[in-house]
């Protein structure tokens, strides 16, 4: 059996090292000032259809995602590591995308990739934590879908079975094909294969070979990574970017809680008893 497997990735900035220039005045994260990152249950997606590839080694993944051109470093990550080609969605109308425009976005270039059995992606991306864009795609394309999911268990002809969390324990659930998958960091990722980086360290998006002055390599070249535009997904630029996007972020900041803000109480009930009252009067809690 073979299995066509998109994963959905993320370039998202290092949540890590938010500064004042973290945010632009109209309330999109400056990307441009922090350090980007594979987001990290993504990659630990990939590591899910590794697997599936691993056991089905005629079985191909394609990376998906969706940014500026630097982006691309994403997909390159995921042929470092047993992805079998990437694309990179980059168009300046794709800018300021909220979960709602980034999922019709990412639909849009699925139905033109066709003829898949699984979709993986990451629960959520570090950058929003909204765990939305997976689901929101799922219900884009008209596909069951399995969230949470740990580990998958097995896979046949037509359908997945996998083990995925639910509050208060875990399930095992199963999914007829084609159907999407959001994982968790309960299985990390593979480090980054040697013979493969080597193979595809110069792999480059046209935009990226035009930038250094190369010829685009043919579309036949493993090295050709795919670059496409709202034109080529065929997406209604209206539902695209800021202007498809009803959420706005109204402020970003790094919070770091310093030793003053804390207070050590002795393990008593009184004390707990009176720590819980102080913080419901401030509305710290309830």
């Amino acid at each position: 059996m073979t299995y066509k497997m998109i994963v959905l990735a993320k370039q998202v900035p290092d949540t890590r090292n938010v500064g004042k220039d973290a945010m632009k005045a109209d309330g999109t994260v400056n990307r441009a000032a922090l350090p980007a990152i594979f987001n990290p249950e993504d990659l630990c997606a990939l590591e899910q259809a590794l697997r599936i590839k691993d056991q089905f080694p005629n079985s191909t993944i394609t990376l998906l995602t969706m940014g500026p051109g630097r982006a691309a470093d994403v997909l390159r990550e995921g042929l470092y590591r047993g992805a079998d080609k990437g694309i990179l969605l980059t168009d300046r109308a794709f800018a300021g995308a909220d979960t709602l425009a980034t999922s019709y976005a990412l639909a849009q270039a699925i139905k033109k990739i066709g003829g898949f059995d699984l979709i993986i992606g990451g629960r959520q991306a570090i950058d929003g934590d909204t765990a939305q864009v997976g689901p929101q795609v799922a219900e884009k394309l008209g596909i069951p879908q399995l969230t949470y999911t740990e580990s998958i268990e097995s896979i046949g002809e037509h359908s997945v079975t996998v083990k995925r969390q639910i509050d208060g324990g875990v399930e095992i659930a199963k999914v007829e094909f084609p159907a999407l998958l959001t994982v968790t960091a309960a299985q990390q990722c593979r480090p980054r294969n040697a013979k493969f980086l080597m193979k595809y360290k110069r792999a480059l998006t046209p935009g990226e070979s035009a930038a250094q002055g190369k010829e685009p390599y043919p579309m036949d070249n493993p090295l050709f990574l795919a670059e496409w535009s709202v034109a080529d997904v065929g997406a209604d630029i209206v539902q695209c970017g800021l202007s498809g996007s009803p959420t706005k972020v109204k402020k970003v900041e790094n919070i770091i809680f310093q030793a003053k803000e804390s207070r050590r109480i002795e393990d008593n009930n009184q004390e707990i008893e009176e720590l819980v009252v102080e913080l419901l009067n401030n509305h710290t809690i309830g």
